[in-house]
């Protein structure tokens, strides 16, 4: 009997979250639902209209700089590396790459857990080569790359909305973009930066290596984002373009640069940054990091405190509060889903250290995590408004654009989030069981507020590289910034 119950809940709970995110459902899928769970589509779809309706909060007339571009080769990581000639290996975590055997053992290290990685090619000779076995390969796909990019290209696809992207945009790229997205002459240039985008399926296996969940291991020799050239042209840009949010990110590029160089481009970067006028909103995207010192200056020497927003996933979580000895710093990796309450204490802390307060000037107001499971976003009270639609819009962008549909097709997608689960594990927490008709749940800690959603996995995912820019593209579409 308890199984039954159980059953019903999750599919109940995927109506309810559905009906939140997107109420055209196909007809197929609206007879196949019994007269009870009708009834909790119902009620779903009035709570949408009190209170998750997805509109656009303010003005329509967005405009969004980004720095960071390049293209993307998406194809098999498995297949290249059979091009390759490469054989299956055990497993093993390299900071930068050296060779095509640090490939292979990188790859598998991050293939057998089933998580994202990025990670620099030191030879570039030797990248060439396997740039061009990527992008002659038949199963090869090329893509706009590069998070800033990324994030422009979704927000694009609003006919509403002009973005200006600021980075090494070559011939190819360009043709790439939508015809929104405005480049500055200054940053054209001759020749792409190519990023190699490896790809595997959950169950898919290499050798004695067995993915436990899709995902995606990238790596570069890309020396122009990596110097973040174009952060002087995007801030000089900024004047005569007039926009309502900047984008940053490309900081994680910065480790193929030798520690001298990459902490003279921090430091002028914040520079840089500090001229960005007051009153424009700035979310920094974070990806995927192996340099502890270097995160801890990225938190440490004035950027976290210059940006209002923050988008990360749980590897960048992770590695953020063990470079600087945050709450659970000791918890080597996660094991499956990342728990609630372990990545909420971190959330908390990264707002209560680095975030605005009484008593610290700090711009920083907002987090958006995002794993595949599950999102949370967490906003410093009196600051952002409508984050209810923005988490929703955020979890709806993930299974539409993992499984390559305009809406949540239900056929294609599943439950993976907890039902229950704890908001703390530092101090008396609140247990919380999900509710099918509230799929957005909302907390509170010391001035700070959480709303955190499940996520409609995508059975077989298309695509998986580009997730995140997109769930923090569509998250800030529908945030509303108040004027301080």
């Amino acid at each position: 009997m308890w199984q039954r119950s159980v059953c019903v809940g999750l599919l109940a709970l995927a109506l309810g979250y559905l009906c939140v995110l997107g109420p055209e459902l196909p007809p197929a899928a609206l007879r196949q639902l019994s007269a009870s769970l009708l009834g909790t589509l119902r009620r779903a779809r009035s709570l949408e209209a009190r209170t998750l309706c997805l509109v656009f909060p303010g003005c329509l007339f967005l405009l969004s700089p980004s720095v960071n571009a390049c293209v993307d080769v998406v194809l098999s990581g498995v297949k290249l590396l059979e091009a390759l000639g490469l054989e299956p290996s055990e497993g093993k975590n390299h900071a930068v790459l050296n060779s095509r055997r640090d490939l292979r053992e990188a790859f598998a290290h991050f293939m057998e857990r089933g998580a994202a990685a990025e990670r620099f090619f030191s030879d570039a000779e030797a990248f060439q080569a396997i740039a061009r076995t990527a992008s002659e390969h038949p199963a090869a796909q090329l893509y706009v790359g590069g998070n800033a990019a990324l994030i422009g290209q979704k927000l694009a696809t609003n006919p509403d909305l002009k973005i200006l992207l600021c980075g090494p945009v070559g011939p190819k790229l360009h043709e790439l973009l939508d015809d929104n997205v405005v480049v500055p002459p200054e940053s054209m240039q001759e020749r792409d930066e190519f990023h190699l985008i490896l790809e595997y399926q959950a169950g898919e296996q290499w050798g004695r290596v067995r993915a436990p969940a899709a995902n995606r291991f990238i790596f570069s020799h890309d020396l122009s984002n990596g110097a973040l050239n174009m952060l002087e042209v995007f801030v000089s840009s900024l004047d005569e373009f007039q926009p309502d949010l900047v984008v940053l990110s490309g900081l994680h590029m910065m480790e193929g640069q030798s520690k001298e160089m990459r902490q003279r481009r921090l430091m002028e970067a914040v520079t840089s940054i500090s001229d960005i006028p007051t009153d424009i909103p700035i979310h920094l995207e974070l990806a995927s990091m192996t340099d502890q010192d270097f995160m801890s200056n990225i938190m440490h020497q004035q950027v976290f405190p210059l940006v209002n927003s923050i988008g990360l996933n749980e590897q960048e979580l992770l590695f953020l509060t063990q470079s600087a000895s945050g709450p659970h710093a000791s918890l080597a990796s996660w094991s499956g889903i990342p728990d609630v309450g372990v990545v909420s204490d971190i959330l908390f802390w990264i707002l209560k250290e680095h975030g605005r307060t009484a008593e610290r000037a700090s711009d920083l107001t907002r987090i958006h995590f995002h794993t595949l499971a599950y999102h949370i976003l967490v906003t410093v009270d009196g600051h952002w408004g409508n984050q209810a639609a923005a988490v929703a819009a955020g979890a709806r962008a993930a299974g539409t654009q993992a499984c390559a549909t305009d809406t949540i097709d239900t056929s294609k997608v599943f439950l993976k989030a907890p039902l229950e689960f704890v908001t703390s594990h530092t101090e008396a927490p609140s247990k919380i069981s999900l509710n099918p008709d509230e799929p957005v749940v909302r907390w509170h800690r010391e001035g700070i507020s959480f709303h955190f959603t499940p996520v409609l996995v995508c059975k077989d995912p298309v695509r998986t590289v580009g997730l995140g820019d997109a769930i923090s593209a569509e998250g800030l579409l529908y945030s509303e910034v108040y004027p301080q």
